[in-house]
């Protein structure tokens, strides 16, 4: 076995440990649970849309930052927003210590170092669809009666950079959770069959 493919082994059980990673912010909002690797996911898929939308970000570069952007925190845990007020964790070394054994370890340090900075078109994709992840869960929750995610939603809207995240975060306040399959079919629901 050689040691660079023991490295890319190692790596992917590292990512896997996101799927056992969860995101801990919810426990302060009373319910709710999502480990970081769905988190991470939903992100990337959010980033693919607003680059479309954008229509001038790299849609690749954007969904390659939202996968990697939230990667640290099989190291450091994730730490909300209460967590960081008070505790500081090394990310960045986190990143290098990874990055050092990866044969890709110069484009992970790239990628995760353009989210922190928040200066490329795609890096602020990236970061308003951390926030719409977010954002999504807080209704999803709302719909289900959560009485705080109203609370906390101005906070996710707030910071959004890009138009189009602003304007999908009100769509997506308004819209009903469950009716992207619960339809008006009534027939199909009571018979099951068309």
């Amino acid at each position: 076995m050689s040691l660079p493919m023991q490295n890319l082994a190692h790596f992917l059980f590292e990512v896997g440990m996101l799927k056992r990673t969860p995101r801990t912010g919810f426990q302060f909002l009373g319910s709710g649970a999502e480990s970081v690797a769905e988190h991470s996911f939903r992100t990337a898929m959010i980033g693919y849309t607003l680059a479309q939308l954008d229509g001038e970000a790299d849609a690749g570069r954007v969904v390659l930052i939202c996968l990697f952007h939230d990667l640290p925190e099989a190291r450091t845990g994730d730490q909300n927003y209460v967590h960081k007020k008070y505790v500081q964790t090394d990310e960045a070394k986190a990143v290098e210590d990874l990055a050092a054994n990866l044969p890709f370890g110069d484009d992970y340090r790239s990628l995760w170092q353009e989210f922190v900075a928040k200066q490329s078109r795609e890096s602020l994709l990236a970061h308003d669809a951390d926030q719409l992840e977010m954002i999504l869960a807080l209704k999803e929750y709302k719909d289900l009666g959560n009485r705080y995610a109203d609370e906390w939603y101005p906070f996710c809207r707030d910071r959004l950079q890009t138009d189009a995240a602003k304007e999908l975060a009100e769509t997506i306040w308004v819209t009903d959770s469950s009716r992207w399959w619960f339809d008006d079919d009534r027939e199909w629901w009571i018979k099951g069959e068309r």
